[in-house]
């Protein structure tokens, strides 16, 4: 990222505060003055003052973890006085706004941060305003309801590429204020130094290289509108970024990849002269590095990973760039041991200035993948530039993508004209294919890890319910993390002798540990239930199950301390507690209706609705199961008749949370049951699922789960 000239911004001063409807005119002399005429090729699109707020920033505390030492983050202020009888402080931040004199009092979403002026501020910076927004959104503050997921990575990119900058040409402390807009959700950055740059007044103007202001090319793409101002020994870049309609699930993991792409666009800009590619590779490198990093570290899919690559390379460090990974499945290097072709390489992406010319280049490329790898080099390797599809004289390099040792594939970059790239592009595109290869390990151990947890899931749960005569059912299961095992499960299966059983329980935790409890759980309920046994002796053995699994483990992990030298077990050794609420039962069909008996193990108890509208609670609460060596179960029973619904639910319904509210708070969960008198099962599983959804404004936290029976 470059510097920020001063003749190629808005520039105003804390005293010439825009007025509502239209700019100070002062502010308009002083653009005219400094500005770049118009039709000059320097003259970027000019930045609009973004609206007037009603107050100075201040302080909402968040939690500063990962945070770079020395950096003082303001504490809670939830009370913001307004100034009274002044003029708008629209392009004046930082408390820039003289003071008023009867302060209102609101709680709003703002923060501020001082850092100090080093390389490692624009990472504190960005941890910080990631650790604001998450505050923001679980108090609810005004203006979070359109705070997006868009417009908190854009947030995100703004603010690095300003403390970066203030960094790199002020040297100083850098004060960093955010604050979110109540009543449009926009959301203003402002970043203070202590080193004013700006130009004597009466200087000539010179008109500096393109690469200058390469920041503010990434800020003025994001925003809605930007500005400077400048105080005594201070200079203040603020950037305002609109709200955005809130995505829905699919939309939002598009646009992930969308921005990646779009902001990867941005940071590798149109080539210019070898002079001013040095200047920017000394002033922009470690910018361009730590947003690319960024952004490869957050995509989940590898080709996503190679097309990131691909626009962050062309063409500011080269004319075309092609990305093959290796097939992790069948071969992972592609290679054989006497070095061979194996399965080979795929040619997962390539990217060329012109576009025109992409396919082309990829018919050429296809026809020659890179070679096995020469373990005696070290960096790039010469690529065979080809001819055929780009001309006859240029230069390639090829990198091999390495993580953790194993290879991934190969990174090849080129650029015609050239007999070799300079010494500068060859070293950074090295570093950046390391953090690409890094992307690419991480987005295929994910790719492997959801493959594991989607076949385990699988086995956890039923195929299919089983259909019961003169009964009707209905079930919602969601899992909250789609890429691990859930803790919530269900089962709904014959016992024989005319029996049906069915089960809804919910695990303490989640993952590897939830697994195994219903793992070890399901089996043994469909066993006892198929060798006779009642409810409460269902209940009481699988209790004692969990107790004696629990000790085994206990004994296991002492073992494994023992073997490890008698050392202290650290804070994740030992065994973890096994906790399972269930809601068991047995059906029972008869002429004229079904019998049901059942058992709440420390689970949110069922819900029984008559024909006519009432509600009433079908069981008694008892202990959780693998809590209490000596805990003995017992079981309700009464008859479900025609029309009867029995509804059973995990805590993600009943504690499902729109701030300090719970859905089940003065018996929600029976009012929304009540009104559901006259629905089939479907209808009343689907009803209650929606109505726990429009609960709150953010999506369900914890997996939901939630079965209905109802008699015919």
């Amino acid at each position: 990222m470059g510097a920020i000239p001063t003749h190629r911004e808005t520039v105003s001063r804390a005293s010439d505060a825009p007025v509502p409807g239209g700019a100070h005119p002062r502010a308009d002399e002083r653009q005219r003055a400094e500005a770049p005429p118009r039709g000059h090729p320097d003259a970027p699109p000019r930045a609009e003052a973004y609206p007037a707020i009603d107050a100075p920033p201040r302080a909402v505390a968040y939690p500063a973890t990962d945070v770079l030492p020395g950096a003082e983050v303001r504490p809670v202020t939830e009370a913001c006085p307004k100034p009274v009888g002044s003029a708008p402080v629209g392009s004046a931040p930082l408390g820039s706004a003289p003071v008023g004199s009867a302060p209102a009092r609101a709680e709003r979403a703002e923060t501020h941060a001082t850092l100090p002026g080093s390389p490692l501020a624009p990472g504190s910076a960005r941890a910080l305003l990631r650790a604001a927004l998450a505050e923001w959104r679980e108090r609810e503050l005004p203006g979070t309801e359109h705070l997006g997921d868009r417009l908190a990575g854009d947030a995100v990119v703004v603010v690095s590429e300003l403390v970066t900058n203030a960094v790199v040409h002020a040297g100083t402390d850098v004060e960093v204020d955010c604050r979110l807009e109540a009543e449009t959700g926009a959301l203003v950055v402002e970043v203070l130094d202590h080193h004013p740059s700006r130009a004597p007044r009466d200087a000539e103007p010179s008109y500096e290289s393109p690469e200058h202001g390469r920041g503010l090319r990434l800020v003025a793409a994001l925003a809605e509108s930007w500005g400077v101002t400048y105080r005594t020994g201070a200079k203040t870049v603020w950037a305002r970024l609109p709200a955005h309609a809130a995505p829905t699930a699919e939309e939002g993991a598009a646009y992930a990849g969308e921005r990646g792409l779009r902001v990867a666009g941005i940071l590798a800009p149109e080539p210019q002269r070898t002079e001013q590619e040095r200047d920017w590779l000394g002033r922009g490198a470690l910018s361009f590095l730590a947003e690319a990093s960024d952004l490869l570290a957050g995509q989940l899919d590898e080709n996503l990973v190679a097309a990131l690559a691909g626009q962050l390379i062309v063409p500011r460090l080269a004319d075309w760039c092609a990305v093959w990974l290796e097939d992790e499945v069948t071969g992972r290097a592609g290679w054989t041991a006497d070095g061979m072709a194996g399965t080979g390489p795929q040619l997962a992406r390539v990217w060329h200035g012109s576009e025109n010319r992409i396919e082309e280049l990829r018919q050429a490329l296809e026809k020659e993948p890179p070679h096995p790898p020469d373990p005696a080099r070290s960096g790039p390797a010469p690529f065979p530039w080809p001819a055929q599809a780009l001309g006859p004289d240029g230069s390639a390099l090829a990198y091999r993508l390495t993580a953790g040792g194993r290879p991934l594939g190969t990174l090849v970059i080129g650029r015609a004209g050239l007999l070799s790239f300079p010494d500068e592009i060859t070293g950074l595109v090295e570093d950046l294919s390391r953090r690409v290869a890094l992307a690419v390990g991480a987005a295929r151990q994910y790719a492997r890890q959801a493959t594991i947890s989607a076949v385990l899931q699988r086995g956890l749960l039923p195929g299919s319910v089983a259909e019961i005569p003169g009964v009707r059912s209905a079930l919602v299961y969601e899992p909250c993390d789609k890429g691990g095992p859930s803790g919530d499960f269900y089962d709904l299966f014959p016992a024989g002798d005319g029996r049906w059983c069915f089960a809804v329980g919910d695990v303490q935790g989640k993952g590897p540990e939830a697994a195994v409890v219903i793992g070890l759980a399901r089996p043994w309920l469909r066993l006892l239930a198929r060798e006779g046994y009642r409810v409460a002796d269902v209940l009481d053995r699988l209790n004692q199950l969990l107790l004696d699994d629990a000790t085994e483990v206990a004994d296991a992990a002492a073992r494994a301390l023992a073997s490890a030298g008698g050392r202290p077990p650290g804070p994740g050794d030992g065994p973890q507690t096994r906790f399972l609420s269930l809601l068991y039962g047995e059906l029972a069909p008869f002429d004229g209706g079904v019998r049901c008996t059942l058992a709440s193990a420390g689970h949110p108890l069922p819900l029984l609705l008559g024909a006519g509208g009432e509600v009433r609670t079908a069981a008694r609460p008892q202990t959780l199961l693998g809590v209490m060596e000596d805990a003995t179960y017992t079981s309700e029973t009464f008859e479900l008749r025609s029309g009867d619904s029995l509804l059973m639910v995990t805590d993600g319904v009943t504690e499902r949370r729109s701030g300090s509210r719970q859905f089940d708070d003065e018996d929600g969960l029976a009012q929304a049951l009540a009104g559901c008198t006259g629905l089939d099962a479907e209808l009343i599983a689907e009803r209650i699922k929606r109505l726990v959804h429009e609960f709150g404004a953010r999506p369900p936290e914890d997996d939901l789960a939630l079965l209905v029976l109802q008699a015919e």
